[in-house]
């Protein structure tokens, strides 16, 4: 699990509670079951509106992402990939295909290119497979986008609602607080649904494709690289090219 997350979402409502305890408020008060059902309820029917079932099912696993702490490390592929490019100089191709890697996407270009299939038809399949995850991805990412443009409308919405019903009972004071509380509680609900939840999880997962696509890249490009039998030197400078130069001297003097 990607403890960043759980403590990033877990320490915003903290805080918040933290806030309204401090002003001397009871928790209660903050609990509304309209304002609930028009801000959760109203946000969950406009996501089924705008997305299928199939892909609002996706975009769950999608957002998984967001809570497990898969880190790809772009330098250690390279790495794995110079390895494999002076096994292929040593012993051929086909000795590749008895290598163990754990990125499954590395795997199978070893796997292609220890078949003797022409670099340009590897570079096509795995660019295919480069352009449907991140398709994939940024469909799930606009779904919490979505929700997060549309759970602050909804609070408007209940707002609305809670002005009207205070307007038609102006002449009955006592049902003039609850009314507006109605409308406050709506809004709140939404920013925080938005602004704590969606958005920010919207933006770990553009973070974390972003990060893929790089790996997918160098990997694309080194096992291109293995199959014209270019010199493994040449592949890590080609691959390391890709990162930026602070990171590149950051690594090398650690190493």
């Amino acid at each position: 699990m990607d403890l960043a997350t759980i403590v990033g979402i877990i320490g915003a409502f903290v805080l918040i509670i933290g806030a309204i305890i401090a002003a001397g408020s009871p928790l209660v008060a903050f609990f509304d079951i309209p304002s609930i059902l028009i801000v959760i309820g109203g946000t969950t029917m406009c996501c089924l509106v705008c997305e299928r079932m199939v892909h609002v099912k996706n975009a769950m696993k999608v957002a998984a992402n967001a809570f497990q702490a898969k880190e790809l490390n772009v330098h250690d592929t390279i790495i794995r990939i110079v390895e494999l490019s002076n096994i292929a100089r040593r012993e051929g191709v086909l000795a590749l295909e008895n290598q163990e890697v754990d990125d499954a996407f590395l795997a199978k270009g070893m796997r292609m290119a220890a078949d003797g299939l022409p670099q340009d038809e590897i570079r096509d399949t795995l660019s295919a497979e480069l352009v449907s995850m991140k398709e994939r991805h940024t469909r799930g990412q606009d779904f919490f986008k979505f929700i997060a443009g549309t759970a602050p409308s909804m609070g408007m919405i209940g707002t609305l609602i809670g002005l009207v019903a205070m307007l038609r009972s102006l002449d009955d004071p006592s049902t003039i607080g609850p009314a507006m509380a109605v409308a406050l509680l709506t809004t709140m609900y939404g920013a925080v649904i938005a602004f704590v939840v969606a958005a920010p999880i919207a933006e770990k997962l553009d973070r974390r494709t972003k990060e893929e696509t790089m790996n997918m890249i160098v990997v694309i490009d080194g096992i291109e690289s293995i199959v014209k039998g270019m010199n493994a030197n040449i592949i890590k400078e080609k691959l390391e090219a890709r990162i930026a130069p602070g990171d590149r001297n950051t690594d090398e003097q650690a190493a």
